[in-house]
């Protein structure tokens, strides 16, 4: 019989928020209410796209179930679950610094909670399944392109061993819906889609934002002000099903339970941020509505990896002030922490709470980063104080040379502990490697490029000039002229750069860090007996520390299968032999043809990529 028609589900997150009282599915504030129930709207012809065997099998969903006739019916929402109680979340955010009021899951749906063979409960539900009260101006739509990319991600960020939601199918239909791509004017018909997505809850920090005040600086509020009840059937509920040790050690002094859950979201945060920056991974949206109330990783929405290391990464080209860069994240986790511990001051003082996030985060984060970063550089034997300052030269000697960042740290296993006679060779090797890894002067000079509209620019030029203590109320814009210039004066000193001058001062660069790096390795070998064993040891921790991927566009499920299998072979050049349509190595050769087969993960990317922007 169809494990579909017999999962066990207990929807307990229904059962005991409270509920809203309309039935009616329109766009609405929501008072008093943790969901909204909300039929699904089906699409014409679902089509399985991609499943995830692996996140299913959470389900107890299994491969067969897969290939059942009507299994793409069930995860397009044409069909309901036996068993599913559909309903939509109702929560508030900080978008961009900005309290934004009552947002609400307007485009994704709760299926309900399954409980499987093992005793884990794991909430489902689908993104792109339609309207619901909480839509605003929107459809409650997907479209295939979004839906991919959510469906790849997840699921790889799960393999990079990073807490996330999981992708269980992503399924596409023939509905369409009309979306403005480069928001240029000549809007184009989609096709709706819908993923699965699973996680141990979708509460997150925004869902107890929902009672808060009037915000003097937005003058919005929260649609269940003072509603004291509610937020402490949300807290208790929290922390029982998802928190069991706390509420079994604490549930009779509710204060000091309160607290201890609050520290220990702090401290999964501080984690999760944490292993982002050490992938080199960034979120794009770190708003409070998109940060998990049990620090997985939420809302795959404009993410993206780092190629050429830059501390001020931005994957978002909404984010013209940079809010949400690589460098920041860390930062705005912190500063979201800090909002949680606001949105249920109702239940616990912040004079209770706040002081422990400045006790915890930064202690977690640094321990966090630092071990990670040690098993990134094969530091295993002994952790120094210096190992701070030597991971800063590497990325500030990847951010002169605009070296790539995943692949200057996954070729560092190449190099042996000192102790071995083929230290010098391979030094010079992957120096070699690193240089064919590094920027361009043409490379760099388009990172340089102006991102503001040329007339805005030059009005706030103007503005400079005649009323310049005007200029930093003009918050983000400000920040935005800021960046503009600073790119400016940037692209002029590399006017004066040759690609032979440019590869001769990367050289320096490198060595010198080479050489700071060899004298860390050196300590390593202390109190080391058998240096062979020590550098199998150190490979292995390095490479699983640092994955390489062979990505094959040529089908979503390969590529899901491929994102889910990061290699830890020190023989990356095997991956090459069935790469079609380029002439790629890991020796560093970066000639591309046009076909997008077979491109390396831990490949630099070819020259027609560059422009290519996501968001």
């Amino acid at each position: 019989m169809s494990t579909l028609k017999n999962l066990k589900f207990v929807n307990l997150a229904l059962k005991t928020l409270p509920l809203d009282t309309e039935k009616e599915n329109y766009v609405r504030q929501v008072p008093g209410a943790c969901f909204s129930r909300v039929g699904l709207t089906p699409v014409e012809n679902p089509t399985l796209v991609a499943a995830s065997i692996p996140a299913l099998g959470l389900l107890d969903i299994t491969e067969s179930d897969v290939e059942s006739e009507d299994f793409a019916e069930y995860f397009a929402g044409n069909k309901l679950l036996p068993g599913s109680e559909t309903a939509a979340h109702c929560y508030c955010g900080h978008q961009f610094g900005y309290f934004s009021g009552q947002l609400g899951d307007g485009a994704a749906m709760y299926l309900g909670e399954v409980l499987n063979k093992k005793g884990e409960r794991w909430e489902i539900q689908l993104k792109g399944s339609g309207k619901t009260p909480y839509s605003r101006h929107a459809d409650g739509r997907k479209v295939l392109r979004s839906t991919i990319r959510e469906f790849l991600c997840s699921e790889a960020i799960h393999n990079l061993g990073i807490p996330t939601t999981r992708a269980g199918t992503c399924v596409t239909s023939d509905s369409l819906v009309v979306r403005d791509i480069f928001y240029d004017g000549h809007p184009i018909e989609e096709r709706c889609s819908i993923v699965l997505r699973i996680a141990p809850t979708f509460l997150r920090f925004g869902s107890f934002e929902i009672f808060k005040q009037t915000d003097r600086e937005t003058g919005r509020k929260g649609p269940s002000v003072g509603r004291q009840d509610i937020l402490v059937t949300m807290l208790d509920y929290t922390i029982k099903n998802l928190y069991p040790e706390i509420w079994q050690a604490h549930n009779s002094d509710k204060e000091t339970m309160y607290v201890e859950f609050y520290k220990d979201v702090v401290r999964r945060t501080a984690r999760l941020v944490a292993k982002w920056q050490c992938v080199g991974w960034c979120h794009g949206v770190l708003n409070t509505d998109n940060m998990s109330i049990v620090g997985v990783t939420i809302d795959y929405g404009p993410y993206g990896f780092m190629d050429a290391y830059d501390p001020g990464y931005v994957c978002n080209a909404s984010d013209d002030s940079a809010r949400y860069s690589y460098q920041k994240q860390p930062e705005i986790c912190k500063w979201n922490c800090k909002k949680l511990a606001e949105a249920i001051q109702g239940a616990v003082p912040m004079s209770k709470t706040e002081p422990e996030m400045y006790g915890i985060y930064d202690e977690v984060y640094s321990t966090e980063y630092t071990k990670g970063m040690r098993n990134k550089l094969g530091l295993l034997n002994k952790q120094l104080a210096e190992d701070g300052k030597l991971v800063e030269s590497l990325m500030d000697t990847m951010h002169k040379t605009g070296a790539d960042f995943t692949n200057c740290f996954r070729c560092l296993s190449r190099v042996p502990l000192p102790g071995e006679s083929t230290f010098d060779s391979s030094v010079k090797e992957v120096i070699e490697y690193i240089l064919s890894q590094c920027a361009t002067v043409e490379e760099m000079k388009l990172t340089c490029k102006p991102r503001m509209d040329p007339r805005q620019f030059q009005m706030f030029l103007m503005l400079m000039e005649t009323n310049p203590g005007m200029l930093p109320a003009l918050g983000r814009g400000f920040i935005a002229v800021q960046q503009e210039l600073e790119r400016l004066e940037k692209r002029k000193e590399l006017e004066e750069k040759t690609e032979d001058s440019q590869r001769e001062e990367n050289m320096k660069l490198w060595q010198s860090w080479f050489d700071e790096y060899k004298t860390r390795l050196e300590k390593e070998l202390e109190g080391i007996t058998d240096v062979i064993e020590a550098n199998t040891k150190r490979k292995d921790v390095m490479n699983s520390s640092n994955p390489s991927e062979n990505m094959d566009l040529t089908g979503i499920d390969h590529t899901h299968k491929e994102a889910s299998e990061y290699s830890t072979s020190t023989k990356d050049e095997e991956k090459v032999e069935g790469a079609k349509g380029n002439s790629y190595s890991d020796k560093g050769s970066n000639s591309c043809q046009t076909s997008h087969v077979g491109l390396l993960y831990d490949g630099k990317p070819p020259d027609w990529s560059v422009d290519l922007r996501v968001t």
